[in-house]
């Protein structure tokens, strides 16, 4: 478990300020696996996770919509034949917040 899925979601606002490259360069470091990518000029956070079957993803997709309920804050969700992209962001300020990271950490957690 990372320490960075023990802490807690903050809420996030339109003017709430984006992490910032030592942030993103701290917390990238828990969460290794996980790309950043950039679409339409916002970060984002993005994995995919690989299972043996359709019936794994689906049971994976809901465990990742349960930690999203939970905290108020949902990624877009892939599902495919043995395959869940997850891609983290924060909508409402068009970028990357501790939010997403901490996030990005549960979900690794709920794949295991």
């Amino acid at each position: 478990m990372s320490q960075l899925s023990e802490q807690t979601c903050e809420a996030c606002r339109a003017d709430a300020p984006q992490v910032t490259q030592a942030e993103i360069e701290r917390y990238h470091a828990e969460i290794p696996e996980w790309r950043i990518v950039e679409r339409d000029g916002i970060m984002k956070l993005e994995r995919s996770f690989t299972f043996r079957d359709f019936q794994q993803a689906l049971e994976f997709t809901n465990r990742v919509g349960e930690i999203a309920e939970q905290a108020g804050h949902h990624p877009a969700l892939l599902t495919e034949w043995g395959k869940v992209t997850v891609t983290w962001w924060s909508h409402e300020m068009k970028g990357l917040h501790k939010n997403d990271f901490i996030l990005a950490a549960r979900t690794d957690e709920v794949a295991t």
